[in-house]
């Protein structure tokens, strides 16, 4: 199946004995799982578990050592060129340190998304027509943040940077969002902000969002599914209610940390 220029179909997302190695380190080991449109899904575990690899072999920023990643049809690993291009616009990436152009005002930093549809003499001037203008305020309004549009991006605290973030992958109309550790920098009201941001836009839009998360609490409240790993390999798929001790234990280790883990307060409970 080619990716052309028509919107893409929803679809799941899946994997195949997916691998991925640093020389003689196995960060992903043969991960093997199916992911339905429009599920919200945590990714969880230790740093260095392979939650930052998995997300960035879908989007393809990695390259995988072994094994298939399907969206639909639509081989993901064989793509190239345009067409990977095309794909990357899918999977919108929202990183935890934001990545946005600090002395360019917040509507510009929206409409950066939109680039991939674009000629490149637009893109270099940053020509962007009325129609996508509109769009990029109305993806700053639904993150309740419009009233930002012409403020220099590095004004705005953290929380407000990442749900600029979060406007700039809503306005690549994508099928994904893939968000790194996007709470991982805030403060626990704007963590609740972003997060609340999120399962929003899964809830009213069916996009598929796969969330690496570092607070257990936070997954389990938010996430309708929870994918745990541990030193690469996959050890727990499934609802929150099903993760209990044992299961805390396999991803995170059998010590203290992984028993106050298993008990912790969500960031919506501690904010309240």
């Amino acid at each position: 199946m080619a990716l052309g220029t028509a919107t893409l179909a929803p679809a799941t997302l899946s994997y195949d004995g997916i691998s991925k190695s640093y020389g003689a380190k196995l960060a992903l080991e043969a991960l093997s799982l199916s992911i339905p449109a429009g599920e919200m899904v945590g990714v969880i575990g230790r740093s260095g578990a392979g939650k930052s690899t998995l997300i960035r072999l879908t989007n393809r920023l990695i390259e995988p050592s072994s094994g298939r990643i399907h969206y639909g049809d639509l081989d993901i690993t064989a793509l190239k060129g345009v067409e990977l291009r095309r794909w990357r616009a899918h999977a919108a990436m929202i990183f935890q340190q934001f990545n946005l152009v600090p002395r360019l005002d917040v509507l510009t930093n929206v409409l950066i998304g939109s680039l991939e549809r674009t000629s490149g003499i637009a893109s270099l001037f940053k020509r962007f027509s009325a129609s996508e203008r509109a769009r990029a305020i109305v993806a700053l309004d639904r993150l309740g943040i419009a009233d930002t549009a012409l403020q220099r991006a590095d004004r705005l605290s953290g929380g407000q940077q990442q749900r600029v973030a979060i406007a700039r992958a809503l306005v690549q109309e994508p099928r994904l969002l893939l968000a790194d550790e996007p709470i991982a920098s805030l403060d626990p009201h704007n963590a609740r902000a972003v997060m609340e941001a999120l399962k929003a836009i899964n809830t009213a839009d069916r996009i598929t969002v796969i969330c690496n998360l570092h607070d257990l609490a936070t997954a389990r409240l938010y996430c309708d599914r929870l994918i745990g790993l541990n030193q690469g390999r996959l050890v727990f798929d499934g609802p929150p209610s099903r993760l209990d001790a044992a299961a805390v234990r396999a991803i995170y280790g059998n010590d203290e940390e992984a028993g106050r883990l298993a008990q912790g307060n969500s960031i919506s409970a501690e904010t309240a």
